[in-house]
């Protein structure tokens, strides 16, 4: 079973994030991060991201109520481009981080608007990673 969670998972993470991403992730772990990696891989992307329950968009708006209210910015730039490769918009990527700011703080959305605009100009110059 857990290699089928390993496969479904590695099969959205790399329809999500790109091949080139997804390979970065593994060879920069190295022998000491792999399994850690192959863990998220496994659970996070094929044991939930593949459920039916919720589609890919709203568990994208999730994610990024959930990573800002756990001021996780070092993930919130990978979850801000697969939210729009998921449907979202910016718009509803900024309306997102709006009400971050008003539940859980002005710094935090603050932060959320930062990482988002990075995120908006290296897409807007061709820079996909």
């Amino acid at each position: 079973m857990e290699k089928q969670l390993f496969e479904k998972g590695l099969a959205v993470r790399r329809e999500l994030l790109g091949d080139a991403a997804v390979e970065q992730v593994f060879q920069s772990a190295g022998e000491f991060g792999r399994p850690m990696q192959e863990l998220v891989t496994s659970f996070c992307w094929g044991a939930i991201w593949t459920r039916p329950e919720l589609d890919r968009r709203s568990r994208s708006i999730l994610n990024l109520g959930m990573l800002a209210a756990a001021n996780r910015s070092d993930e919130l730039a990978g979850h801000v481009r697969i939210a729009l490769r998921n449907g979202l918009t910016r718009s509803e990527i900024r309306e997102c981080f709006l009400q971050a700011a008003v539940y859980l703080g002005m710094p935090v959305g603050l932060g959320c608007f930062k990482i988002a605009a990075q995120v908006f100009a290296q897409l807007d110059q061709g820079k996909d990673e």
